[in-house]
C-alpha cells in the first residue's frame, strides 16, 4: 500500500472512531435534554467556541506542534465533551462544549491541510493534476468519516430501542409537528419518552471507548507530514507570530474568500438545521426518539456513498456540475419540508428526507474543501481556519435562533443563504475564468510580438 494511502486511511479511521460518538450525540442533544433548552444550548456555545479558535488557534497550533499533534490534541477536547454528558447540566455540557469547539477549528484545519498536502505530494510524484488528487482524497476520507454517523446512530437506536413502547402520538400534536412547529407556542409539542438513565450511561460508555480508540489509532500509526513548499520557505524567513495569529484575518484580502464565506456559512446552517430542527420537530414529535437513529443512519449512508462518488466524478465534470447539483437537490427538500405534514403513516418519507439531504451535504462537504484547498494553496492552514470560522458562525446562529423561530421561518432562511452562496460561488468561477482567458491569450499574443520584433530587426 502507498504512503499517502495508508496515511488517508489511518487519519479516516482515527475520524470514524471519534465522531462515531460525536455525531450520535449531536443528532440526540435537543431531544435528550429538551428542558430549559440545554441541549440546543450546549450546541450553540459548541459552535461559538469553534468559531473563536478559528480566528487565531489552528495556524499556531499547526505551526507549533504540526498537524498529526494538532489532530490528536483536538481529539481530546471532543471526548471531554462524551464525559460531561455522563452527568448532563448547565455546569458539565456548556463548559465542555465550550472545550470541544475550541478543539474542533484546530482539528478541522489540521485534517484539510494534511490531505491536501498528501494530495499534492503525491501528484508530483505521479504526475498528475493536483486538485484532482486533492479532491478524490478528500472524497476517501469522507466516504469513512461520514460512516460514523452510520455507526453512531445505529448504535444510539439499538440501546434506546429497549426503552419499553410508548402509545401512539395524538393527532393534536401531530399538527404541531414538522414546518407548523414553534417551539415558543406549544412548548410541550416535543415530550418524549425519555429513555431510562441507565441506558443513557451505556450508550456513553459505548462513545468514549470509541473516541478513545480513535486518538489512540492517530497518535501511534498516522505518519507526521511537512508542506515542502512552506518549509523552503520557512528557511528563508520565518513568520512572525503576530504575522502567524492575524493570518486567518489577513488573508481576507482576497476578495475571493470574501465570497467564498457564504458556503461553509450555508454548511453550518443546513447541518444545523438537520441535526437540530428536522431530529426534534419531525422524527421525534412524530415518531418518537427512538426512531431518530434509524432515520439518521439513511443520512449519513448516503453522504458516505456520495463523498466517494463526487470524488471521482468532478475529474469528468467539474465542481461546478456538482455545486449546481447540491443546490438542486437542497431547493428541493427545502420546498418538501415547506409543505409536508409528518405523519407515523407517511414512515418512507422520514428517511427519503435526511437521504438526499445527505446527497447534497456531500457536495458541501467534499467539495467545499477541496475548492479551498486548491484556491489558497500557499495559505492552506489559514484558508481552512476561515473555512471552519464561518461554518462555526453558521451553526451558532442557527442554534441560537432554534428556540425562538418556527420551522418555517428556520426553511426560509436557509433558502435566502443557499441562493446567495450559489450566487457568491459562481462570482467567484466567473472571475476565475476570466483570469484563466486573460493569461492565455497573453501567452498566445507573447510569441505574435517577439516574431514581429525579430522581422522588424
Amino acid at each position: 500500500m502507498e504512503r499517502s494511502l495508508k496515511n488517508i486511511l489511518v487519519l479516516s479511521f482515527g475520524f470514524l472512531l471519534l465522531f462515531t460518538a460525536y455525531w450520535g450525540l449531536q443528532t440526540l442533544q435537543s431531544s435528550l435534554y429538551s428542558e430549559e433548552g440545554l441541549g440546543v444550548a450546549a450546541l450553540s456555545t459548541l459552535y461559538g467556541g469553534m468559531l473563536l479558535s478559528s480566528m487565531f488557534l489552528p495556524p499556531i497550533l499547526i505551526k507549533k506542534l504540526g498537524c498529526k499533534w494538532t489532530i490528536v490534541i483536538a481529539m481530546c477536547c471532543y471526548v471531554s465533551f462524551t464525559l460531561g454528558n455522563f452527568y448532563a447540566s448547565w455546569y458539565t455540557l456548556i463548559p465542555t462544549s465550550i472545550l470541544l469547539g475550541l478543539g474542533a477549528a484546530p482539528l478541522w484545519s489540521a485534517q484539510g491541510t494534511y490531505l491536501t498536502i498528501m494530495g499534492n505530494t503525491h501528484a508530483e510524484k505521479r504526475g498528475k493534476v493536483r486538485r484532482d488528487v486533492v479532491s478524490q482524497y478528500f472524497g476517501i476520507f469522507f466516504l469513512i468519516y461520514q460512516s460514523s454517523g452510520v455507526i453512531g446512530n445505529l448504535i444510539s437506536s439499538l440501546v434506546f430501542g429497549q426503552t419499553p413502547a410508548q402509545g401512539a402520538i395524538p393527532e393534536k400534536q401531530l399538527l404541531h409537528c414538522g414546518a407548523s412547529d414553534c417551539l415558543m407556542a406549544t412548548a410541550s409539542t416535543n415530550s418524549t419518552n425519555r429513555p431510562s438513565q441507565e441506558l443513557i450511561y451505556t450508550l456513553l460508555g459505548i462513545y468514549t471507548g470509541s473516541g478513545f480508540l480513535g486518538i489512540l489509532l492517530t497518535a501511534v500509526f498516522l505518519e507526521p507530514v511537512k508542506d515542502a513548499q512552506q518549509k523552503s520557505e520557512g528557511e528563508k524567513q520565518a513568520s512572525p507570530f503576530w504575522s502567524t495569529l492575524l493570518s486567518t484575518v489577513k488573508l481576507f484580502r482576497d476578495k475571493r474568500l470574501c465570497l467564498l464565506v457564504l458556503l461553509p456559512l450555508y454548511s453550518g446552517f443546513q447541518q444545523a438545521f438537520l441535526a437540530g430542527d428536522y431530529t426534534r420537530s419531525y422524527i421525534t414529535c412524530a415518531l418518537g426518539i427512538q426512531f431518530v437513529g434509524y432515520v439518521m443512519i439513511c443520512f449519513s449512508a448516503v453522504n458516505a456513498l456520495c463523498s466517494v462518488l463526487y470524488g471521482k466524478l468532478a475529474q469528468y465534470t467539474g465542481r461546478t456540475a456538482l455545486f449546481a447539483l447540491g443546490a438542486l437537490i437542497h431547493l428541493s427538500c427545502i420546498t418538501g419540508l415547506l409543505l409536508w405534514k409528518p405523519h407515523p403513516r407517511q414512515l418512507p418519507l422520514f428517511f427519503v428526507f435526511p437521504g438526499l439531504w445527505g446527497a447534497a451535504d456531500a457536495v458541501w462537504q467534499t467539495q467545499n474543501n477541496a475548492l479551498f484547498g486548491v484556491l489558497f494553496e500557499k495559505n492552506k492552514e489559514a484558508a481552512f481556519a476561515s473555512y471552519r470560522l464561518w461554518e462555526a458562525l453558521g451553526f451558532v446562529i442557527a442554534f441560537g435562533y432554534s428556540m425562538f423561530l418556527c420551522v418555517s421561518v428556520k426553511l426560509y432562511v436557509l433558502l435566502g443563504v443557499l441562493s446567495l452562496a450559489m450566487a457568491a460561488y459562481g462570482t467567484v468561477e466567473y472571475l476565475g475564468s476570466k483570469k484563466v482567458a486573460r493569461l492565455l491569450t497573453e501567452e498566445q499574443t507573447k510569441p505574435a510580438e517577439e516574431g514581429v520584433t525579430k522581422t522588424k530587426t
